[in-house]
């Protein structure tokens, strides 16, 4: 029985998903979790069904450390189209206003930097920020009036990658947890003069998850056929190669996993990755010397380590 027919015995890791345009992520979830025989699973962070990438999908274990993953930085690559203003910031919304002002491509670089670093930015109308416990796109879909407060985001850097004024230009991205592609392509037309708008949009990457991990619900397809789908999945730890590890010994690892604290020779503070023999153990928080977990990983085979192991 090949594994799309049937439930995969254990499924732990991470899936890096290139989800297609007009799909929403819940909906590509879905259908990877079909695939997969219904494991539990959630992705790290929403695309709109417009964009197309990167959609990190966590299974069993690997979900415990999901809200670090929506954190992480991204990057997008983006087309925009000046001259039209639409309510969801997006080529799928209706039109607001239309100037024919255009930019040069000159005046497009020199507005770029204003963009970059710690910035205030409206989420769109059509998001997914809760107002009085109401999602955004849900009170402007209904034809209510939408308020958002500005925020602060970080956008750690903004290129231009392609010219094809006078119309459209398209853009590089990293940014920041919070930030949103459509708002900056809106206030970016508003600060030009000659309003904008996104009409593609891609995520290349979230945190270590990359366009080189990634595949197609097609390609999955295949691979469920053959039977051959859990060669795509990456370790539960692969999302944690940016905050620093600890080792510690497999007596330690044990209670860890029991939930209790154990002391630490060292000089680390914070959110730390654990891990005995080379094993994930859990994550947790160093304060004044004692280790205390967050989240404890429980993988098959990996939930007694060498208790003569020690720290390197």
């Amino acid at each position: 029985m090949s594994q799309r027919q049937g439930r995969c015995a254990r499924v732990d890791g991470w899936l890096v998903l290139d989800k297609p345009q007009g799909t929403t992520s819940t909906a590509a979830l879905g259908a990877v979790k079909r695939l997969f025989g219904g494991p539990k699973a959630g992705h790290a962070g929403t695309l709109d069904p417009l964009a197309t990438g990167i959609l990190p999908i966590a299974f069993g274990e690997a979900t415990k450390v999901v809200p670090f993953v929506v954190d992480a930085a991204k990057r997008y690559r983006f087309r925009l189209r000046f001259g039209e203003e639409r309510d969801t910031d997006d080529a799928e919304g209706a039109v607001l206003e239309r100037r024919t002002i255009r930019p040069s491509e000159a005046e497009l670089r020199a507005a770029l930097p204003e963009f970059q670093g710690e910035i205030e930015q409206v989420p769109p109308r059509f998001s997914a920020v809760k107002l009085a416990g109401e999602r955004a796109y849900d009170l402007a879909r209904s034809g209510q009036e939408v308020t958002l407060s500005p925020r602060r985001v970080n956008i750690h850097k903004i290129d231009l990658v392609e010219w094809a004024g006078p119309e459209e230009a398209v853009l590089d991205l990293s940014c920041g947890k919070g930030a949103y592609v459509r708002a900056l392509a809106r206030d970016l037309g508003r600060r030009l003069g000659c309003l904008a708008h996104v009409t593609a949009l891609r995520r290349l990457a979230v945190g270590q998850f990359d366009e080189s991990r990634a595949i197609s619900l097609a390609g999955l397809e295949e691979l469920g056929h053959k039977g051959t789908l859990l060669q795509v999945l990456l370790p539960v730890e692969t999302a944690l190669a940016d905050i620093p590890a600890l080792a510690v010994t497999g007596a330690e690892a044990e209670r860890l996993r029991q939930g209790q604290s154990v002391r630490v020779p060292s000089s680390q503070r914070g959110i730390v990755y654990v891990a005995a023999a080379g094993q994930p153990v859990a994550l947790g928080r160093v304060e004044e010397g004692e280790l205390r977990p967050l989240r404890v990983f429980r993988l098959p085979g990996k939930d007694k380590a060498d208790v003569d192991h020690r720290r390197t």
